[in-house]
């Protein structure tokens, strides 16, 4: 497989707050997605669908990913989880089911984070119960604040979701979180936390996560709750017989590198945008020279942003659909 090919569809192995170290697969073309949630790390985005469509066929996720993790043996690089968390929304792919069955090959546990906004079609909840791990997103669970944070497509339903959220949880038999992000002002009150936490308490989630944006968002404004209010969130989850767990902190710097690091550097950060300790330490370990990122920049592809005290590089992404 052709590098710019390989380096489309995977990327990684990435540090991952939750799954340890896992090899990215970007199963949907940026930035196609349900939701437009003003703290995405990505930007805007530019497609929003909630249709599903064939994006990529189940044998070129299949070849990307098996030559990267021959690539990855070769450099005896351990890999935890083959993790869905592409471009945009990763059960917007009508093949995704499909794409789970034919990954078993490989005997890595495969795990996808999800917005949760398809869940109400029965399709995709049989095809999330073939994945060993499964996150779903709750960050309202009121109707005004879920358009606030998440701005979702305007066919979706948060009732809805909530039931097919309800629906899946019945059957799944694998480690199931869910995710609550919380912006300062929007979704951080305690009135707002209660609600979600007597929402999630319903679905006897193994983890539930409590996380803050620790990247460039794609509204400016986006800020991060204090620690008093993040404080009080873990508070009121575990008050409610929540496992929760604060994710607060930046993941670390391990990334790694094949033979071609500027496209490297573009297949992470078009998903993971890097701070600039870490694409240091990325170029280090590669033998490549800094000017790889200035040639980036000055191409137009990677952008150079700046977010709470620290300068990260993020691919800029294609308006082209495919």
């Amino acid at each position: 497989m052709e590098t710019a090919q390989l380096n489309k569809l995977t990327f990684g192995p990435v540090p991952s707050r939750r799954l340890g170290r896992s090899l990215g697969i970007n199963n949907i073309p940026s930035k196609i997605c349900s939701y437009a949630c003003v703290y995405c790390q990505l930007g805007k985005t530019l497609h929003n669908q909630i249709a599903r469509s064939s994006f990529y066929t189940v044998d070129e996720i299949v070849e990307s990913v098996g030559a990267r993790i021959e690539i990855l043996e070769r450099k005896n690089e351990s890999i935890d989880y083959l993790a869905f968390v592409p471009d945009g929304e990763p059960t917007l792919e009508l093949h995704l089911g499909e794409m789970f069955d034919a990954l078993k090959m490989f005997k890595i546990p495969i795990a996808i984070i999800s917005n949760a906004s398809l869940i109400c079609l029965e399709e995709v909840r049989k095809d999330l119960l073939k994945a060993d791990w499964v996150s779903l997103k709750m960050d309202a669970a009121t109707e005004a604040l879920w358009h606030t944070i998440n701005r979702p497509n305007k066919a979706l339903s948060l009732g809805e979701i909530k039931q097919g959220m309800s629906d899946f949880r019945k059957s799944y038999t694998g480690f199931f979180a869910t995710e609550t992000m919380l912006v300062k002002g929007v979704n951080d009150t305690p009135e707002e936390l209660t609600k979600i936490a007597q929402f999630l308490r319903t679905l006897s989630p193994t983890k539930s996560y409590i996380s803050v944006p620790t990247r460039p968002p794609a509204e400016e404004w986006v800020r991060i709750p204090d620690e008093r209010t993040l404080t009080d969130a873990y508070r009121i989850f575990t008050e409610h017989g929540l496992d929760a767990e604060l994710i607060t902190e930046y993941e670390g710097d391990i990334f790694t590198l094949t033979d071609d690091p500027a496209s490297d550097i573009l297949s992470i950060t078009s998903v993971h945008p890097m701070r600039r300790e870490a694409v240091e330490k990325l170029l280090q370990k590669g033998s490549a020279p800094w000017s790889v990122i200035d040639d980036l920049v000055a191409a137009g592809t990677l952008l150079e942003l700046h977010y709470d005290d620290h300068t990260y590089y993020a691919r800029k992404l294609s308006r082209n659909k495919q």
